[in-house]
């Protein structure tokens, strides 16, 4: 499974309670649709470190970073080492 698809599944199945894949866009804001709030955030930064062996650091806990699929995939992208 590749990035995206991990991501949308974890948020659809532990914060919608759902697996209906058209309850969630990738630019939705998690946020504004009241899909996480900060502890849910710290819920995601740790499945994210689990996931994808990334160190989420405190000040990385920015909506920039987390606050949608298509966000958590850019900053994922740019945390994990690219291939030579």
């Amino acid at each position: 499974m590749d990035i995206r698809n991990t991501i949308r599944h974890y948020v659809l199945e532990n914060f919608l309670f759902t697996d209906d894949e058209s309850k969630l866009k990738d630019d939705d804001s998690f946020l504004a649709r009241g899909i996480i709030d900060s502890v849910g955030a710290l819920e995601i930064a740790a499945f994210l470190e689990d996931s994808f062996g990334i160190k989420v650091h405190d000040d990385e806990l920015l909506p920039e970073n987390l606050d949608s699929v298509g966000s958590l995939v850019a900053y994922i992208g740019r945390k994990q080492p690219q291939p030579a």
